[in-house]
C-alpha cells in the first residue's frame, strides 16, 4: 500500500525533541530532553519556551489542560499546570512495590488512568496508576520498554520494545491488568548499516481505524502497521532519529500528525508535521 504525504518542518531547535502532544485548543507541545524544557507552538504559530525540566521525555495532556511529562533525570513524573508552572511529581523513584529509574513515555485511558514505561535495558517495565491511586506492574523484562499505545476500545496495550526492533501487545483483561504476558505483535523492518541502534521502534500512537504509526528511531521513518501487525507502508521523516508522534486531525481526506526527533543526539533537532493523504 502506498500513500501519498507531505512533510513539513515547523520548527528547528538545537536539541533533540521527544514528547508531541496537542490540546483542545490546537496548540502543539514538545520537550527537549536536554535542552531541559517543554516548548509550545501555539495555533498561530508562535513559538515560546513553555515549561522547565531536568529531562522532560513523553508527555500527555488532560482534559484541563494539566500536562504529565516523564523526567529521566527525576525518575519521575511531572505535573505542570496550565500555564506550565511545575507542581510536582505523580510519581517518583518507585511505584507497585519496584524501583523507578527512567520513565520515558507514558499514555492515558478514557478513564484517566495512566500507564508509563521505565527504559531499562533486558528489565524494562510497564506500570499503571489507577486514577483513584492504584499502583500495578502491568508486564516487566522488556528489553528497553519505550512508547506506549491503546487500541481504540482500549483492551489492548502496544508496547516498543526497542532493542529487539519489535512491538509487543498486552492484552488487558481490565484497566492495569494483563490476561496474558506480553506477545509479538510486529517485528519491525531493519536498517541496512546491521547496527541495533538504527532499527529501535520509539513512540507509539494509534488511529481511529486501530492502525498503529510507530515511529523508528535511526531508520528515519514511520511504520504503520495494520490492526493485526502487517506492515502497510512507511514514510520517510527526513529525521534519521524520528523519536515520537501524535495525531492532530483524522478526517475523510487525510491525517495529519505531529512529528519529534533529531539528526543526533543530544541535538540539533526539529519538530515536524505530516500530513498523509488518503
Amino acid at each position: 500500500m502506498m500513500k501519498n504525504y507531505s512533510v513539513k518542518k515547523l520548527i528547528d531547535l538545537p536539541f533533540y525533541t521527544e514528547g508531541p502532544s496537542v490540546d483542545r485548543d490546537g496548540n502543539f507541545f514538545f520537550s527537549t530532553l536536554t535542552g531541559g524544557f517543554i516548548g509550545k507552538i501555539d495555533n498561530e504559530g508562535k513559538y515560546t519556551k513553555w515549561a522547565t525540566g531536568s529531562c522532560p521525555n513523553g508527555q500527555v495532556i488532560l482534559p484541563d489542560h494539566e500536562h504529565w511529562s516523564c523526567d529521566s533525570k527525576q525518575a519521575g513524573i511531572s505535573r505542570y499546570d496550565a500555564s506550565g508552572k511545575f507542581t510536582g511529581y505523580i510519581i517518583q523513584y518507585q511505584w507497585a512495590g519496584f524501583s523507578v529509574s527512567s520513565p520515558n513515555d507514558l499514555v492515558i485511558d478514557k478513564h484517566q488512568n495512566l500507564y508509563f514505561t521505565d527504559s531499562i535495558r533486558h528489565e524494562g517495565k510497564v506500570f499503571f496508576k489507577g486514577h483513584e491511586g492504584k499502583e500495578l506492574l502491568v508486564a516487566g523484562n522488556i528489553d528497553y520498554a519505550n512508547g506506549l499505545a491503546l487500541s481504540p476500545d482500549e483492551k489492548y496495550l502496544y508496547v516498543a520494545e526497542s532493542y529487539q526492533n519489535r512491538i509487543l501487545v498486552i492484552e488487558l483483561s481490565e484497566p492495569g491488568i494483563a490476561k496474558n504476558k506480553p506477545e509479538v505483535f510486529a517485528r519491525l523492518p531493519c536498517h541496512l548499516s546491521g547496527k541495533i541502534t538504527d532499527n529501535l521502534p520509539d513512540g507509539l500512537a494509534v488511529d481511529a481505524d486501530g492502525k498503529l504509526w510507530v515511529a523508528h528511531y535511526g531508520m528515519g521513518a514511520i511504520q504503520i502497521l495494520s490492526s493485526d501487525g502487517n506492515l502497510l507502508f512507511t514514510i520517510d521523516t527526513v529525521l534519521p532519529l524520528t523519536s515520537n508522534l501524535c495525531f492532530v486531525e483524522e478526517n475523510g481526506s487525510c491525517q495529519v500528525l505531529l512529528v519529534t526527533g533529531g539528526y543526533d543526539e543530544p541535538g540539533p533537532g526539529a519538530v515536524l508535521l505530516i500530513t498523509v493523504d488518503h
